[in-house]
């Protein structure tokens, strides 16, 4: 992940949606990320156990919790959807206000985020995406690393996220934007494969 066209041309929406299916990026700022392949088994597992906690929390309530690939178009105005410069898929995220979902996906700030970390998409993800991320104003940004059991979380005040709060995945970690939703690591990593 983060390997930037070279070309320096724009992109939108537009162009983004013309491209071939078998070949996934994400947009920011009108740049076209290639992402990497397939992500590994505990990537996949760390994010469906996350967000099978967190739609058994959220059960009852507007809020949906998706999974990638998920087109989330991170616009802050109304240009039409073809104009929009970035388009990010999370690994998993929380919506709580249905007007933001769309056939095609989501269009506007998620409530809340979580991307794991792997070698291939560390500093994007820990830069880039944050960035975007910060600047829509998604309200809380999770940032898990399952080979280093590592959580990272940013809480956006309504102007900028403020210091990152690091801690291990262990225990449980609350969210401070999803009243009573809290996720419990010892389920999750019971399932990742072993370290060596």
């Amino acid at each position: 992940m983060g390997y930037a066209l070279r070309d320096h041309r724009r992109y939108t929406y537009a162009d983004y949606r013309s491209w071939p299916e078998d070949v996934r990026y994400e947009l920011i700022d009108g740049a076209a990320f290639l992402m990497a392949p397939a992500p590994s088994l505990d990537h996949q597992t760390l994010a469906f156990e996350v967000g099978r906690q967190l739609g058994n929390a959220l059960e009852g309530r507007p809020c949906r919790v998706l999974l990638a690939p998920v087109d989330v178009l991170l616009a802050s105005d109304d240009r039409a959807a073809d104009a929009v410069d970035t388009v990010v898929q999370p690994d998993v995220l929380v919506v709580c206000d249905p007007a933001k979902l769309t056939p095609r996906g989501v269009r506007g700030a998620p409530d809340w985020v979580m991307e794991v970390i792997s070698p291939a998409s560390a500093s994007h993800d820990q830069t880039v995406k944050l960035a975007a991320y910060e600047r829509a104003g998604v309200r809380e940004y999770w940032l898990a690393h399952p080979g280093d059991r590592v959580l990272t979380i940013y809480r956006h005040d309504g102007t900028a996220y403020g210091r990152p709060k690091i801690m291990e995945l262990a225990g449980e970690t609350a969210s401070d934007v999803l009243p009573g939703v809290t996720v419990r690591w010892e389920p999750v990593l019971a399932r990742l494969l072993p370290q060596f």
